[in-house]
């Protein structure tokens, strides 16, 4: 007798649309976002799932994983988890997977092809050549990025990638975390507002989530002053995006790079009026090997979970909650 595929209950579509094509092909699968009536549908269905997989961008609420009583195991694609309802998962006990690790080098890349065009006005020296602004005047002087001071918040694996390419500019480097990281070769700064005073350019790489929510905010754009550039590869939540904007428009910082916003998709209408701010709708991890490479691990969580009660890489309060109740048991 053959055996069922386990059902999966998939909360949206993926990233990558070839990952849909292979979850279908290996398991049952449901896509919630798809339904007529979602939440009618989790009424009638939901404890016939015990595996959900989603991405960082769509997450998973309290009330998904409260109509899931059998949940056991979640694949993420993504780094982020911040949009996981981390209370509501620890309560059904459910492990949770990510794919970490395999982004880093691309969003590091986004973080610098950022910088540079913050830095030297590319995306806006691209619309003034096609505006014909080229054939009426000079484009202006710009800053160089090479020697200078590069401060990243959130040395972290990406924090890391970012660190070793500023090592090709010849910039100083240092960093902020709430603790330092044993082994770095660079400076630690005890506080974002020191890092900031140090910094000509301002990388954010940390997590997200309540802890970091606002962190970058007006007094620490303002240590970072008029001749500074604050880059964002994180989550739009770690900036004050309204404080950004005032600094932008006030020359108080001199420019901004972001691939992430607080309320995605839609940027503060006061940032696309600003020539000084280049603006990237979270494509960091946008390129055809890493979103493969993402795809390939949520499988793999999938499957590890499977066969043996865990994912190949968990997230951390995941892990910690796991290795409590291991303990208990014992």
């Amino acid at each position: 007798m053959t055996q069922r595929p386990p059902r999966i209950l998939q909360y949206g579509r993926m990233p990558l649309p070839a990952l849909d094509r292979e979850l279908a092909e290996r398991y049952d699968v449901a896509v919630l976002s798809e339904q007529a009536d979602p939440a009618r549908f989790l009424a009638g269905h939901g404890a016939t799932f015990d595996c959900v997989v989603t991405s960082a961008a769509m997450g998973l609420p309290a009330h998904v994983v409260d109509a899931l009583p059998h949940l056991r195991y979640v694949s993420s694609f993504g780094v982020g988890f911040d949009a996981l309802d981390r209370q509501a998962l620890l309560r059904r006990g459910a492990r949770v997977g990510y794919t970490p690790g395999v982004l880093d080098d691309c969003v590091a890349d986004m973080a610098f092809a950022l910088l540079l065009d913050a830095a030297r006005g590319l995306s806006a020296a691209d619309r003034f050549v096609r505006r014909g602004g080229w054939s009426r005047q000079r484009f202006g002087i710009h800053t160089r990025a090479s020697g200078k001071r590069l401060g990243i918040f959130g040395m972290g694996r990406i924090g890391s990638a970012v660190a070793r390419r500023a090592a090709g500019f010849d910039m100083q480097v240092a960093y902020h975390n709430r603790r330092p990281v044993e082994g770095s070769p660079h400076r630690y700064l005890p506080s974002l507002l020191e890092l900031a005073r140090w910094a000509d350019f301002l990388v954010v790489t940390t997590a997200g989530g309540e802890g970091t929510r606002h962190l970058v905010n007006a007094e620490v754009l303002d240590a970072l002053g008029p001749q500074g550039f604050l880059v964002n590869v994180a989550r739009g939540s770690v900036v004050h995006e309204a404080a950004l904007a005032a600094a932008l428009q006030g020359g108080r910082i001199a420019g901004a790079g972001l691939d992430v916003f607080e309320d995605e998709p839609r940027p503060l209408p006061a940032l696309l009026a600003l020539d000084n701010v280049v603006l990237a709708p979270h494509i960091a991890s946008g390129t055809h090997e890493t979103r493969r490479a993402m795809a390939d691990l949520v499988l793999a969580n999938l499957a590890h979970c499977l066969a043996t009660g865990r994912p190949v890489a968990e997230v951390p309060w995941s892990a910690e909650a796991a290795a409590g109740r291991q303990a208990q048991a014992a």
